[in-house]
């Protein structure tokens, strides 16, 4: 499918260019023959005022004139061969009288005064302009000079030869980087095409084992009228398990489609992040104690910024300036974030393990920013998986076992919502060492 449309783009790309280029070489070759036709009408024409200035003209009886040929056309015929022009003379009936071809054209005489082309041969055409000379109303004879048509015609067929040999390469040009243009091009698109069916395979996935569990217990409860109670109870508390998750699946995947076509609507407020951090850590405190773990806020500001710094666990961040950690974004967005990252920490984090999240003011780049490090002593990530682990239903366990909640799109919503605050996120992690999330987000100057 690539492979057409990109051999349809490189078609488009040369069948464009070459009527472009064909549209501006005919446009050369009109004007440049135009342009020596009306150099070689210039030339006759003045031919023709030269010679009608020194012809020698008698007065005869009876107020009469004629012109003296001899006399006439002597000089004229030297001064015109080197420039291959020929003179011919008629009398005022049109009777040829003198001539410097060798042999008298059997062309009839036009006294318009109008450069023509005319054929003398198969293989010879003239350019011919003819001037009727006339003294009051007495037509003295016709004055008819001529110029060789090769003169036009042959540098008219090398420009044309140039041209074609010239539009042939660039066409064959084109046709060559078009095709690797149109390789370029569709690159992001068959990516993107490789992602979406990634991103469906994975979604089916994902969908397709919770589904076939809730029908076979589904099939089992029909099948079985007179089922045991209690292990009824067991079966709709699997199904009622199941459905959270497809319900929390489908609520992941509609916040991504929102946030990829721009429709997510962010409710922009001041947002203290050192109150939704606090909140954040209350409501992972239950899970921290069940799982033994010492879950802890840390608020701290850059010396550059304020010299101060404050541990908080379980209780307020007393004596700290009020607006030090204000920031504007969407307090259900952030929020989602943080629940997120601090989730993710507590489940790879082995018990008697350490779960710690700083908020620090820091200045970069001359601007106050807040960061946001989630610490854990978890078991950390491989370094060869790093790169994949905001790819949406990414997750180390390639057998995607639901031994854990998570569905795999837990980082890549954390990354959208960073992204739609103009923010960073970063992750370093060591194997069996634990994982650093490290957030970066602007902050309001007060």
């Amino acid at each position: 499918m690539f492979q057409t449309t990109r051999r349809r783009l490189a078609i488009w790309y040369t069948t464009v260019t070459a009527v472009l280029l064909l549209l501006f070489a005919t446009g050369i070759y009109f004007y440049f023959r135009n342009t020596l036709i009306e150099r070689v009408d210039d030339t006759l024409n003045h031919v023709v005022e030269v010679v009608e200035r020194s012809l020698a003209i008698q007065s005869l009886p009876a107020g009469q004139f004629r012109v003296n040929i001899e006399a006439s056309f002597r000089d004229n015929a030297e001064a015109v061969e080197d420039d291959r022009i020929d003179l011919e003379w008629f009398n005022s009936t049109g009777k040829l009288l003198w001539s410097t071809f060798a042999e008298p054209l059997k062309i009839p005489i036009h006294s318009d005064n109008t450069a023509e082309t005319v054929q003398v041969s198969s293989e010879r055409w003239l350019r011919q302009v003819t001037e009727r000379v006339q003294i009051g109303r007495q037509v003295l004879g016709y004055l008819r000079v001529s110029h060789p048509w090769f003169e036009v015609t042959k540098p008219s067929r090398q420009l044309m030869l140039d041209l074609m040999l010239g539009i042939g390469l660039m066409i064959a040009s084109v046709a060559g980087i078009g095709w690797l243009l149109s390789g370029i091009a569709i690159q992001p698109v068959r990516e993107s095409y490789q992602r979406l069916k990634q991103f469906t395979a994975d979604a089916s996935h994902e969908l397709r084992n919770p589904i076939a569990t809730i029908q076979t217990n589904v099939q089992v409860a029909l099948a079985e009228p007179d089922i045991d109670p209690e292990i009824q109870r067991q079966q709709l508390k699997v199904i009622e398990r199941l459905t959270q998750r497809l319900g929390r699946l489908v609520n992941d995947l509609l916040f991504l489609a929102r946030q990829d076509s721009g429709i997510l609507q962010a409710d922009w407020v001041l947002v203290p992040l050192d109150a939704l951090l606090m909140e954040v850590i209350e409501e992972q405190q239950l899970m921290a104690k069940e799982k033994g773990i010492n879950l802890s806020l840390h608020l701290g500001v850059d010396v550059a910024v304020a010299p101060k710094f404050l541990i908080v666990d379980e209780s307020s961040a007393t004596g700290m300036e009020e607006d030090l950690f204000t920031m504007r974004g969407d307090w259900d967005q952030l929020a989602r974030l943080f629940t997120n990252l601090t989730s993710n920490a507590l489940q790879y984090t082995l018990a008697g393990g350490i779960v710690k999240v700083e908020l620090e003011r820091i200045r970069k780049s001359s601007y106050p920013q807040l960061q946001v490090k989630v610490v854990d002593t978890g078991i950390g990530i491989p370094e060869s998986a790093l790169n994949q682990i905001f790819d949406r239903f990414y997750r180390g366990d390639p057998a995607r076992t639901y031994k854990d909640k998570g569905s795999g799109l837990g980082l890549a919503i954390a990354q959208a919502i960073v992204e739609s605050h103009q923010g960073k996120i970063q992750v370093n992690s060591v194997l069996n060492e634990g994982t650093t999330v490290i957030v970066t987000l602007p902050c309001v100057v007060l």
